[in-house]
């Protein structure tokens, strides 16, 4: 029989790679809006700060309150970037649901100038993998993989188009992990190569195509959605791997917590995850849509523990 009863962090099996931090139930874990008349704290090139989620484009009330939690966060924690990693509008991609089901939600973070980049997720594709390629709010310049850099090159994110990963896309990933300088490197794609939902699960042939690449070329974190779960699994070959598909509601009862990879997840509440990311360091916090951070920790880089 599955356990559904919600598990805070689990103990730090891996403490070189993940340094969980306290419960989810202390109350300083809870995000509240700073009041309105206070601005809030801005980035710089010395600190990255980001957010991500996946699976959030229904329009259903679960997005609309998350969506509204990110607008809190922002204020307690500015952040300029958000990653959405697939299937951004449901049911099939349509062009016409952009307003209601990715303006209308994220309206206050748009007027506040927070860049959203977008990957294709397989609801996109059916009707709108065009549209959303050149849609100015996804910012994917109408190519469904891309990079780019932030914070004076501290971090470099690798968008993956993971619906079809063919060769020229394999060949264009590899020479550009390899080029990069970035301290931190990030991919973010839509089906995830580890995930211990009954629903989807892991995506083997990817898996067998893409973790070589990731392991090879230092890549220290990868997020996915697809699964309508949060789960963050304890490190794979030194990468990382978060499934954040509860952008909108999640899946209940659907997160295995006996698979040999599993860290720590949930499968109850709609959740995103925020990042802070310096040359030392790269901290995370996933925040649910009552603003309880049900998740936390710090990473180890990739080249520090080739390095120890």
């Amino acid at each position: 029989m599955k356990r559904r009863a919600f598990l805070g962090l689990l103990s730090a099996t891996t403490a070189s790679v993940v340094a969980p931090s306290a419960s989810a139930n202390a109350s300083n874990n809870i995000i509240r809006p700073v009041s309105a008349g206070i601005a809030p704290a801005q980035s710089s090139d010395d600190v990255v700060r980001f957010i991500v989620f996946g699976d959030s484009g229904k329009g259903d009330t679960a997005q609309h309150e998350l969506a509204r939690m990110m607008v809190a966060h922002h204020w307690n924690q500015f952040y300029d970037t958000a990653l959405m990693c697939g299937d951004n509008i449901y049911p099939n991609g349509d062009p016409d649901d952009l307003q209601s089901k990715f303006e209308r939600p994220y309206a206050e973070l748009l007027k506040r100038g927070v860049k959203f980049r977008a990957t294709l997720g397989n609801h996109d594709i059916k009707k709108g993998r065009e549209a959303q390629l050149n849609y100015p709010h996804f910012n994917m310049g109408g190519r469904s993989y891309y990079s780019f850099t932030k914070g004076d090159g501290i971090v470099e994110f690798f968008s993956i188009d993971s619906t079809r990963f063919e060769y020229l896309q394999r060949h264009w990933l590899e020479q550009s992990l390899q080029a990069s300088q970035a301290k931190w490197k990030v991919a973010f794609f839509h089906h995830p190569l580890y995930s211990s939902a009954d629903r989807h699960g892991s995506d083997f042939d990817l898996r067998a195509d893409l973790e070589p690449l990731l392991v090879k070329h230092g890549v220290d974190v990868a997020f996915s959605g697809h699964d309508h779960i949060y789960e963050r699994t304890k490190p794979q070959q030194g990468v990382q791997y978060f499934v954040t598909g509860v952008g909108s509601k999640p899946r209940h009862g659907d997160l295995e917590r006996n698979t040999p990879f599993f860290e720590a997840g949930n499968d109850e509440i709609s959740s995103f995850i925020s990042i802070e990311v310096s040359q030392e360091r790269f901290s995370f916090k996933t925040i649910d849509a009552t603003g309880k951070v049900i998740d936390s920790g710090e990473l180890a880089s990739r080249s520090a523990m080739l390095n120890s």
